[in-house]
């Protein structure tokens, strides 16, 4: 295996690489394994070979070791914030930096924000320390909310993040109807479902929701638009008045497969939601 493509199929999260190798090859796993250790080796402590896709509702994925430390825990960096996170049992992309820092420059100081798929808090804690605003940071993940938890102290934003855990539907409904300016649905697979989740927690006056979706789109074919085509159709459903600021492919996640994001600009409510 070349470096061009041990370049294109692993990622560093802390001192820890995953890397995705065709077919499950375990030998040309090993191989890009000793290759990553000797060309970081003061970098990566740790190299797995991920065997299975994100999945299930806690988003974890298989994972294989294949050299250094035996371990899955390790502290993450980003714009300078620390997040400690368990690869094997919390979902965390260091392929979303750029929309990390994208969204929370975007916050202004004194938005309420409520983020439904916080995940270790990436998103959350950087918006509390770009604008110290308030954020209800929540994930249905055990585990991931423990780490959002110590993250929240490493990070010392205690009076801006508030951990939940939960589902973010019964958590909106129960809890968060109608206080955010802001939402974050950083989950495309449950989306659209939660769309109208989304909507609850915004206030009588609307905001912003950044709804991130993945899209299948053809030659010719523009994934942001199919993804915008998709949400108009249940925004107009749910008799909602909004328009689209920023809209845009994050990256391309397979072979005519991309992962989008639409900021939804929502100014008005029907009663139903009030």
């Amino acid at each position: 295996m070349d470096s061009a493509k041990i370049y294109n199929s692993y990622d560093i999260i802390g001192d820890i690489a995953v890397i995705k190798v065709p077919n499950d090859d375990i030998e040309s796993a090993k191989k890009a394994a000793e290759t990553i250790m000797k060309l970081y080796p003061s970098k990566v402590k740790a190299v797995f070979m991920q065997t299975s896709a994100v999945q299930g509702d806690f988003r974890v994925r298989q994972l294989k070791f294949l050299a250094g430390e035996n371990r899955t825990f390790t502290v993450y960096k980003e714009h300078g914030c620390l997040f400690k996170v368990d690869i094997e049992r919390c979902y965390l992309s260091p392929r979303l930096l750029f929309e990390h820092q994208r969204i929370s420059s975007l916050v202004t100081q004194g938005e309420v924000v409520v983020n439904m798929f916080s995940g270790v808090g990436c998103f959350s804690i950087l918006i509390a320390k770009a604008s110290g605003s308030k954020v209800y940071s929540i994930d249905v993940n055990p585990t991931a909310y423990e780490c959002m938890q110590e993250n929240v102290r490493l990070n010392c934003v205690f009076d801006c993040v508030v951990p939940l855990l939960g589902d973010s539907k019964e958590i909106i409904h129960s809890q968060l109807q109608g206080v955010a300016n802001r939402v974050l649905m950083p989950l495309p697979e449950l989306a659209l479902e939660y769309l109208p989740y989304a909507l609850m927690a915004l206030k009588p006056f609307g905001g912003w929701i950044h709804y991130f979706d993945f899209q299948h789109a053809a030659k010719g074919e523009d994934p942001v638009e199919k993804t915008r085509q998709k949400v108009v159709v249940c925004l107009d459903a749910l008799g909602v008045s909004y328009s689209f600021g920023c809209s845009r492919v994050i990256r391309s996640i397979g072979p005519c497969w991309y992962q989008t994001v639409l900021d939804i600009c929502v100014s008005g409510l029907p009663s139903k939601f009030l």
